[in-house]
C-alpha cells in the first residue's frame, strides 16, 4: 500500500528532533500519534501531529533519518510497506528503508497515570533558568517541593548535602501536604514551552504542555523523593 505525498510541519520536525534525545528509535503507526520511550523505560512521550499516517514503520537511527531530511529545503515523503522516498523535486531522491519492528525499543502500552497528588505550573522561562544554573554549577538533580506554603522547583547535588543549590518559585499558595520530589534532570529532556505538571507521589511527574498536543512522563528516583510523613 502506498499512502498519498505529505510533508512535515516545523511542529512535528521539531517534536521528531525532540523524541530522538529520549531514543533513537522510533516506531510510527497509522494514524496521527507518535510514541517514545527511553530505552531505560523511565520516561516516555506522545505527541499528536498534523500528518495522518497511513502506514507503519520503524526507524533505527532517528538522528540519521533528521540528517537525511535536512538534505532537502522542502522534502516530501512518499511512504510505502518497505521504505520512504524522500524528494525536494527535480530528481533528487533518497529511499530511506524501515527498520523491523521487533528491532526496536518503542512503547508498548499506554500510560495509566496514578492519583495525581500534586499539580504545578512550569513556565518556559522558570525551566531555562533551572537548565542553566544546573549546566554552570554542574547539579545533576531537579526537585519540586514544598517550602513554606510554596512549591519551589530546585537543581542541586542530592548526593552532596553542602553543594550549592538554585531555587525558583513555581506556586506561591500551597497550602497541601509537604512533599519532595526528585528528578535526574538529564531525563527530563522536554521541549521548550510552558507545562502543567502533575505528581503522582513518589511513582512519576505528567510533563503536558500547554500549547501543542505533547506529553511527558518521568519516572521519580523514589528512594529520595517523599510525599508527608
Amino acid at each position: 500500500m502506498i499512502m498519498n505525498q505529505l510533508t512535515f510541519s516545523k511542529n512535528t520536525l521539531t517534536i521528531l528532533k525532540n523524541f530522538a534525545s529520549l531514543n533513537s528509535n522510533l516506531l510510527v503507526k497509522p494514524g496521527n500519534v507518535i510514541k517514545t520511550i527511553t530505552p531505560s523505560k523511565t520516561g516516555m512521550a506522545v505527541a499528536t501531529v498534523e500528518e495522518q499516517f497511513d502506514v507503519e514503520f520503524g526507524i533505527w537511527d532517528l538522528n540519521k533519518f533528521l540528517g537525511v531530511i535536512s538534505l532537502f529545503n522542502s522534502p516530501t515523503f512518499t511512504f510505502g510497506e518497505k521504505s520512504v522516498k524522500i524528494k525536494n523535486g527535480g530528481d533528487s531522491v533518497v529511499n530511506y528503508f524501515y527498520s523491523e519492528p521487533r528491532l526496536l525499543s518503542v512503547p508498548t502500552k499506554d500510560v495509566n497515570m496514578p492519583e495525581v497528588n500534586v499539580s504545578v505550573v512550569m513556565t518556559e522561562k522558570n525551566y531555562n533558568e533551572l537548565q542553566r544554573a544546573a549546566s554552570v554549577m554542574q547539579l545533576p538533580d531537579l526537585s519540586f517541593k514544598s517550602e513554606n506554603d510554596k512549591i519551589m522547583a530546585m537543581v542541586s547535588d542530592l548526593s552532596d548535602p553542602t553543594t550549592n543549590s538554585y531555587k525558583v518559585c513555581v506556586c506561591d499558595d500551597y497550602s497541601g501536604v509537604d512533599f519532595l520530589f526528585n528528578f535526574k534532570i538529564e531525563n527530563v529532556k522536554i521541549l521548550p514551552g510552558d507545562y502543567t505538571i502533575n505528581f503522582a507521589k513518589n511513582i512519576v511527574g505528567e510533563f503536558v504542555n500547554k500549547n501543542i498536543n505533547l506529553k511527558y512522563w518521568f519516572a521519580m528516583e523514589s528512594t529520595t523523593s517523599k510525599y508527608g510523613a
